[in-house]
């Protein structure tokens, strides 16, 4: 498309430049995956059959191409929605999240619309030009008792928007329609407290349990494949550590999705692999995203919209991974088996996350490795002692047998394994 660099797509490249201070700690409790709520009558969110595979603020023209890789929902329309916009997803079947403009005000009985967004990442710190309109005052207003004070002394950046407005925001959607959910999207400051895009709330993780208070879906992004900050680069578990975050700070009651790196971004040295990206999206999902939003932008070398569209390796990638998710998403919907399954590592500090599900005959367990190195994990499974069961590796096509309730898996670094035990 030729259209200026973004507003939008800055912010996220604003995520590149590295940040100061510590990573804080990764130790959250685990939380139970609850059902998902009731659903919203203009909406499949909530549905069992619909698992949210999106895109970041793409062009509708390519709808169909994403389509074909497995994507159901755009997240965000460049300066919209329009009128033009709304008929071209439409004419592709394709689901969207958008702003409620004008546009959308005439649209609220269009079943392509499946929900309604705040701006993006408002945790971080806004432009005093464009956010807050060169008014220091309104600033300090909104954040009582910060500094600086002045216009000169804030600089190009003022603080974040005050999750105060988020949550009016919020009532006020929900007063114009009350039939879609209502989505926020959080950046890195979820997954890392020393975010030094976050200005004068770095280190401020007390803000987001305010700001999820505001919307129906709760999401955030970090990118790690591609980051070089040596707090973030290659840490692939800050991606579920955060969607834990969003859990807790929701106390599990809202829906958690979450943005997945699906391009180099602004990083000229390397992009996502494949696997990292099925690493991501399956630990992602295993520690309870109900939602997946790819971020398919390249910024550097050159801009390129559509990036992961033009890269044949990711798009390959992320087919397959979407084609497994939509194959099980009335599996993942379902509720979750708690104590259904133990999982011990070897080495014994390696973390094991598991998901457990049944549907029909069979139990569906979901296993993760969120650490850079590999171990041997050992699954027991009391519900099947004394009994041999056939199981399947399903992304692997491997089939072995399950003697007496136990076996054992090798891991590598941010292993996934998809399970189908018994029929």
């Amino acid at each position: 498309m030729n259209e200026p660099y973004r507003p939008e797509a800055r912010r996220h490249a604003r995520a590149l430049c590295a940040g100061i201070a510590a990573l804080g700690s990764l130790a959250v409790p685990s939380l139970a995956q609850t059902t998902a709520p009731r659903p919203w009558r203009n909406s499949p969110v909530g549905d069992p059959d619909f698992f949210p595979l999106a895109v970041w603020l793409q062009d509708p023209v390519n709808a169909p191409r994403y389509a074909e890789i497995g994507i159901n929902t755009y997240v965000g329309l460049w300066q919209g929605p329009t009128e033009k916009q709304l008929q071209t997803l439409a004419r592709h079947k394709m689901r969207v999240i958008c702003e409620l403009n004008e546009v959308g005000r005439r649209n609220l009985d269009n079943p392509i619309i499946i929900g309604w967004m705040h701006g993006d990442e408002p945790d971080n710190a806004q432009s005093m030009k464009d956010h807050w309109k060169n008014d220091a005052d309104a600033a300090n207003r909104e954040w009582p008792g910060t500094r600086p004070q002045t216009l000169e002394q804030w600089g190009e950046w003022g603080p974040p928007v005050h999750p105060s407005k988020i949550v009016r925001d919020y009532e006020a959607l929900r007063r114009r329609d009350p039939t879609r959910p209502v989505f926020l999207n959080l950046g890195m400051g979820v997954a890392w407290d020393g975010w030094i895009g976050r200005g004068i709330r770095t280190n401020k993780p007390e803000d987001y349990p305010e700001y999820v208070k505001g919307a129906d879906l709760v999401s955030f992004d970090i990118y790690p494949a591609i980051e070089t900050h040596s707090d973030i680069a290659g840490k692939l578990e800050l991606v579920p550590y955060g969607v834990r975050r969003l859990r807790k700070w929701t106390d599990d009651r809202k829906i958690v999705w979450n943005c997945i790196e699906a391009s180099r971004i602004g990083n000229v040295h390397r992009k996502p692999t494949p696997a990292e990206v099925r690493a991501e999206v399956w630990m992602s999902i295993v520690a309870g995203s109900r939602g997946i939003v790819y971020f398919a932008h390249q910024f550097k070398p050159t801009f390129v919209e559509a990036s992961l569209l033009e890269d044949r390796a990711l798009a390959d990638g992320v087919r397959a991974v979407n084609a497994r998710i939509r194959e099980l998403a009335p599996v993942l919907n379902s509720p979750t088996v708690e104590g259904a399954v133990t999982a011990k590592a070897d080495p014994a500090d390696a973390p094991v996350d598991t998901l457990v599900k049944r549907r029909g005959g069979a139990l569906f367990l979901f296993a993760a490795l969120p650490r850079n190195r590999g171990a041997r994990v050992s699954f027991a499974v009391p519900e099947l002692a004394g009994r041999r069961v056939r199981a399947v590796s399903l992304d692997e096509n491997r089939a072995f047998e399950i003697e007496d309730g136990r076996f054992d898996d090798d891991f590598e670094a941010y292993g996934i394994r998809l399970y189908r035990i018994g029929d």
